[in-house]
């Protein structure tokens, strides 16, 4: 569970970690008198996305009035897929320095893993691997302070900032237990004359563990069509691609993103149909991706379980009811294969065999429609 990040911070603030003093707002009206209790703020947009500044997410006021504003353009708005529905207004900070710390789980070594930088405010995979450090903490840590100041000092930190760096990387160590993570991080740590703050915050709670933290507010994940498709009981994530995908079972759809992307695709989504979808949610699903408004639908089934007559009705139930306005690819293979292929065939749908095939005529419908 991805919590918001004023619940981060929360949580942080709890543990000692010195964050900006602010507060969680639903109209501009709160943001102006958040802004009139701390000075001049940033207003930042509260999704489970990254990369809010570069979308819009995040301004920056010295008024109350300029908060209301920019409270104002940020509620409401669409980003990366999320509906903004409240900001977090905090103090904004004199930035001298922008630092990167987190602590995840290394499942290889079954151990923690630090990492951190001193190039913060970015994405860590954009940062050269040279400027990263990593060190692995036992999970029995008992507060040994030789490995916090490795850290500190392999990002180049001196007083009076690394004892400070230290004092918050251990208390990050303890959020990270203590709260069954699997992920905390701060991105970026600030150095502000001689403070070291966490401007941001990422935390990240187990699933299978969120029933031991009564204390943490649940936070609903995803985006309105991604809860959408959840509704219907299938696993769904959305891309940032044209061709929109259907498959049957985890390992098949993978598959197929990578047989789109082989041929120079972008799928606009992951959606596995599951291993024994009837014709009711497999037919909800596919008039998910009609709505998605794609420039082309693949639908790749390997029938095992599901049936390609199951299916083909499927299809044809969603064209008969509400249109398929795009081109449509269809690989059928598997359990009641033929009559799946006769029905579609007497409906004038073509059902590939081979999976490359399919999957490159899919890409050659997606340019098709860029130039239409």
């Amino acid at each position: 569970m991805k919590l918001y990040e004023y619940l981060a911070k929360g949580v942080l603030r709890e543990a000692g970690v010195p964050v900006p003093p602010g507060r969680v707002c639903q109209t501009p009206a709160e943001a102006a008198e958040a802004a009139a209790e701390i000075g001049p703020v940033a207003v930042k947009a509260q999704v489970l996305v990254g990369g809010r500044g570069k979308a819009g997410g995040i301004g920056f006021a010295d008024t109350p009035e300029a908060a209301r504003a920019e409270a104002r353009r940020i509620l409401g708005m669409d980003l990366k897929g999320y509906r903004v529905e409240k900001v977090y207004v905090e103090g904004k900070l004199a930035t001298d320095r922008e630092l990167y710390v987190s602590v995840t789980v290394d499942r290889v070594a079954r151990e923690l893993v630090v990492m951190a930088s001193a190039h913060g405010g970015v994405e860590i995979e954009d940062v050269d691997e040279k400027f990263l450090v990593r060190r692995h903490v036992p999970i029995l840590w008992n507060g040994e302070g030789y490995l916090l100041r490795e850290v500190a000092r392999g990002i180049g930190l001196e007083a009076p900032w690394a004892a400070q760096f230290q004092d918050i990387l251990a208390r990050l160590i303890g959020v990270f237990r203590q709260r069954d993570a699997e992920l905390v991080e701060i991105n970026p740590l600030v150095i502000t004359g001689d403070e070291v703050i966490a401007a941001d915050a990422r935390l990240n709670i187990d699933d299978s563990a969120v029933d031991r933290h009564p204390e943490l507010e649940r936070v609903e994940e995803g985006t309105e069509l991604e809860r959408r498709v959840r509704e219907i009981g299938l696993a769904y994530v959305e891309l940032d691609g044209d061709i929109a995908v259907m498959a049957n079972g985890a390992g098949m759809a993978m598959a197929t993103l990578d047989a789109i992307a082989h041929f120079g695709g972008r799928p606009a989504n992951f959606l596995d149909a599951g291993g024994g979808a009837s014709v009711e949610p497999t037919a909800q699903a596919l008039d998910v991706l009609v709505g998605m408004r794609p420039r082309v639908i693949f639908i790749n089934i390997f029938g095992g379980i599901t049936r390609c007559d199951d299916v083909a009705r499927a299809i044809l139930t969603v064209r008969e009811t509400r249109g398929i306005p795009v081109p449509l690819v269809v690989r059928l293979v598997g359990t009641n294969e033929a009559e799946g292929v006769a029905l579609l065939r007497a409906a004038g749908i073509e059902a590939y065999r081979d999976m490359a095939e399919a999957a490159r005529r899919t890409v050659e419908e997606s340019r098709k429609g860029r130039d239409r």
